[in-house]
């Protein structure tokens, strides 16, 4: 099990936005439904617009065993967070989690 199945802390941690081109009604991946459209161009997947963050495709406990309910169908800025990245260690930070060893 990668750290990531048992973090979920930047799905907990950061807005998630990313262009309407990636939403499946305009021949994307990502499930309109878990998202809000915030103009013409961007949308913010559902859940990561206020406080406390959780994206709506989060299933699970943070910092004990979670799930990406679309993993396979993700935007583009989660398929690019990176395991260990500094962004990674904020979000692990404020959730008490400690960093990942090297």
């Amino acid at each position: 099990m990668s750290a990531c199945q048992s973090c979920g802390a930047c799905c907990a941690h950061f807005r998630v936005d990313f262009s309407v081109h990636e939403l499946q009604s305009e021949g994307g991946s990502v499930p309109d439904s878990l998202t809000v459209v915030v103009n013409g161009s961007i949308c913010r997947m559902r859940g990561t617009d206020h406080m406390p963050v959780r994206c709506a495709a989060l299933s699970g406990r943070i910092g004990e065993r979670v799930a990406c309910g679309i993993y396979e169908w993700r935007s583009s800025p989660c398929q690019e967070f990176e395991e260990g990245s500094d962004a990674c260690h904020r979000a692990r930070a404020r959730h008490a989690l400690p960093a990942l060893a090297d």
